[in-house]
């Protein structure tokens, strides 16, 4: 048979040609729609539509569903569990109290942590830095007693009083325990007022400072004298204060921490009392009444408060090398009579 009789398979078409503004833009096809299950002019008319920055994008659509599915599968996951353990402390801390104690540690802990997060972003900071900064709870701190905690609560604590009292008596048998002042100077600090720190500092370096009664004398004085005005100094004007009126309220803490006390004695140096005498205050309460008295005391620091002055409002240097002036000591016991000073 000649080859022309031969049957020969039928030649493939080629494809359609495009026209107009399509023939420009090279045919693409997009992952999106599988071109397989649809005619080829179909996808062809498909993929033209789709823009040449966004085929990247279309590609991956696929790995971002997955990667979706799965964000959403863990979050419900976490969920259910969250939920669970919050259930189960809410219905252990109803029935034990040591759990429910520590269930309410733990809401304060993170509401802190909310607080000052929101604190630190609302003043400007980035949300990272806000982080950073925040200071988080010590876990090696002792959580408080709660009150009616049982008999066990309260033998852990007599345990802890008795470990830190073991552990100082230690340390007063080491002899090279460095020893850097009272461990009440710091407490101390946290309960004074600027003026107050000013006080201590002129009774330091300046010495006692005079201070007068006035009282109700005369004939009748003698008999029942009655207190008219009560610690009147000028040291409000001497310390430099900012609030000179306080000065009774700061004198009243002062003495209330145990650094200053008032001496019934006169100091030695009775000019010092005429400067006092001639002060607008004490000439009130002296005319205020018909037979004036005045009685002169003194305002000194204590020996702990002298050291306490020493070790926080002084320099090295000050308080190794200078000479300070000295102060009485209060009586030791209530009621004892102050000795007199040799002349």
């Amino acid at each position: 048979m000649s080859d022309s009789g031969q049957h020969r398979p039928p030649r493939a078409l080629p494809p359609p040609r495009r026209r107009g503004f399509a023939a420009l833009v090279p045919a693409r096809r997009s992952s999106l729609v599988p071109t397989a299950l649809m005619p080829t002019a179909l996808a062809d008319a498909i993929s033209d539509r789709v823009p040449a920055s966004l085929s990247p994008a279309v590609d991956a659509l696929p790995g971002l569903a997955r990667i979706a599915a799965s964000t959403a599968l863990h979050t419900a996951e976490w969920g259910v569990t969250a939920s669970t353990r919050t259930g189960l402390k809410l219905a252990r801390a109803m029935v034990d109290p040591q759990a429910a104690a520590e269930l309410s540690r733990d809401l304060n802990e993170a509401a802190s942590v909310v607080a000052g997060i929101a604190k630190g972003v609302s003043s400007g900071l980035p949300l990272s830095q806000a982080v950073a900064q925040l200071r988080l709870p010590d876990e090696t701190a002792t959580p408080p007693v709660p009150e009616g905690g049982g008999l066990s609560r309260r033998e852990s604590e007599a345990e802890r009083l008795r470990a830190k009292g073991a552990k100082l008596l230690e340390q007063s048998r080491d002899v090279w325990h460095p020893e850097t002042g009272h461990p009440a100077y710091e407490r101390i600090l946290g309960d004074l007022a600027p003026d107050e720190a000013r006080i201590i500092v002129l009774l330091l370096k300046d010495g006692p400072q005079p201070s007068v009664d006035v009282r109700t004398g005369g004939p009748v004085g003698m008999v029942n004298s009655q207190l008219v005005a009560r610690g009147l100094n000028m040291i409000g004007a001497r310390a430099g204060l900012r609030h000179v009126d306080l000065v009774p309220q700061y004198l009243n803490n002062l003495s209330r921490l145990g650094l200053v006390w008032q001496s019934s004695e006169a100091l030695e140096d009775l000019l010092r009392y005429q400067v006092v005498e001639a002060q607008p205050d004490v000439l009130t309460a002296m005319h205020s009444v018909k037979f004036p008295k005045v009685l002169r005391r003194s305002l000194h620091l204590t020996p702990f408060g002298v050291d306490f002055a020493r070790m926080c409002f002084t320099t090295e240097d000050e308080a190794t090398a200078a000479a300070f002036p000295a102060h009485l000591a209060p009586p030791a016991a209530a009621g004892e009579k102050q000795l007199p000073r040799g002349r």
